[in-house]
């Protein structure tokens, strides 16, 4: 038997027996839930993505919805999920798909992945599990799935080592049962041939996987060459005026667009330019939060005010503290605001 065919046969067997059948976005062929798990799903773990898919849903229960809705509020569901440029996307994706498309998915791979944010990868898994179409996927447990089973040297994310993993991956296509094909690779991905101790012994794979036989786990696929982080350093200020804090609505790019954050900047300047008096102040402890690129240390100054002005639909905001930690913050943010109590 071909080693192609003998790969796919012995990954749907597994999935039958061992694979994942009860995720919530499971089971169905609608392109909108699939679509919104697939992009939740990206970077992120299953556990994490649960409690904010089920959210998300009740909110945005279809396109038409999701494309009507305010930007604020599609980041303030997303918030805490990280990669905001995911739920901008998702937000311009579906209006796209209302204006253009009739509310309703194209049916096609090809046609799917030139809507905004969705790629190759995302467009195949979408077109699978929703049309059946025989399409195949390429995310990141994928790819270490490959890279491991063939033996594919160099770091997948040169554009000559994607190309040949594009190819391996077509060519490895069942004939049928594309969805189940399709979730069997992922999940054995994501539960057995982990990036760090992947559980070999019971891999339906382990007799046919080079890195198995021999011994190359930890060295496939290759590692991203080394490269430095850049690192980043930022003052954020607190005003609290008794029991209200200030907020600023970023601008649409760049880190956390759209969110509302604690304002960033001198505090002297930005009390001048907001008309109030600082009557007290206190350095706290840096904060240092990473992103896909570089680091970043946050340099927050709690600035007590002697009266919170009154705001308008500006980009700044007073709100209650407790009002303020529960109107989707960033991570940071969140964790800054929750150290304080109210005066």
């Amino acid at each position: 038997m071909p080693l192609q065919e003998e790969f796919s046969l012995r990954l749907l067997a597994w999935h039958r027996r061992h694979g994942r059948h009860d995720l919530p976005w499971q089971n169905t062929r609608d392109p909108y839930r699939i679509w919104l798990s697939e992009i939740m799903l990206q970077q992120t773990q299953v556990s994490t993505v649960i409690p904010y898919y089920a959210r998300f849903l009740a909110r945005f229960p279809d396109i038409a919805t999701l494309a009507a809705a305010a930007p604020e509020e599609v980041l303030a569901l997303w918030a805490g999920l990280g990669y905001y440029a995911r739920a901008r996307n998702l937000h311009r994706c579906a209006q796209v798909l209302q204006g253009e498309h009739g509310g309703a998915f194209p049916k096609c791979a090809a046609e799917i992945a030139t809507l905004p944010g969705i790629g190759r990868s995302t467009a195949a898994a979408i077109a699978a599990f929703a049309f059946g179409e025989r399409a195949a996927i390429l995310d990141g447990n994928v790819k270490r799935v490959l890279c491991r089973a063939f033996g594919i040297e160099g770091f997948p994310g040169r554009p000559a080592v994607e190309r040949e993993l594009w190819v391996l991956a077509e060519s490895l296509l069942p004939d049928t049962g594309i969805e189940a094909y399709t979730q069997g690779i992922m999940d054995l991905g994501a539960t057995l041939c982990t990036r760090s101790r992947p559980d070999c012994a019971i891999c339906p794979l382990r007799d046919i996987c080079v890195a198995q036989r021999e011994g190359r786990q930890d060295a496939l696929p290759a590692a991203k060459p080394a490269k430095a982080i850049p690192e980043r350093h930022t003052d954020y200020c607190i005003f609290v005026a008794r029991d209200r804090v200030l907020l600023e609505r970023r601008p649409p790019a760049g880190i956390w667009g759209g969110l509302l954050c604690l304002p960033e900047g001198e505090p002297d300047a930005l009390a001048a330019s907001l008309g109030v008096e600082v009557v007290e102040r206190e350095a706290l402890a840096p904060l240092r939060h990473s992103f896909t690129h570089f680091r970043l240390t946050l340099h927050p100054l709690l600035c007590k005010v002697r009266a919170a002005p009154a705001c308008g639909e500006g980009r700044f905001l007073w709100l209650p503290l407790g009002d303020a930690i529960d109107a989707g913050l960033p991570a940071p943010m969140l964790k800054l605001l929750a150290a304080l109590k109210p005066a």
